[in-house]
């Protein structure tokens, strides 16, 4: 049972990897729950549809070009799976912007597996100043 589980969400983060590549906010959005929230760092909660569909317009507009999911682990919980993996987010020319680790709750919303709480955090070195 999570062997599919886990291939419907590596279907649906290729999916996301392709709509980040044609720079489609709304498609990113759409990957979520009406209840979703993002965690990213550096920031407070971003909670539902229309400030998903801002935060990932707001990451294109900065240059970004794709993004690549590998899925490490996925386990199965009834309607709810969570799902362990790493990231990069590309630039233009194909240069690696960030990567980093992830874990996503994802909820089964009528047959289709969406993102419900996406949190995220590099693996770069933070920037030194001096």
């Amino acid at each position: 049972m999570t062997s599919d589980i886990r291939a419907q969400i590596e279907s649906v983060n290729a999916e996301i990897g392709n709509a980040f590549k044609r720079g489609d906010a709304t498609a990113l959005a759409n990957f979520y729950t009406s209840g979703a929230q993002l965690l990213p760092a550096n920031s407070d909660f971003i909670r539902g549809t229309a400030a998903i569909h801002t935060f990932w317009q707001r990451a294109i507009d900065t240059g970004l070009t794709g993004a690549s999911l590998e899925t490490i682990e996925v386990e199965g919980h009834g309607d709810t799976a969570i799902e362990i993996g790493q990231y990069r987010l590309l630039a233009a020319g194909d240069v690696v912007a960030d990567q980093g680790k992830y874990i996503v709750v994802w909820k089964n919303d009528n047959g289709a597996w969406k993102l419900h709480r996406d949190i995220w955090t590099t693996s770069q070195a933070a920037a030194v100043s001096a």
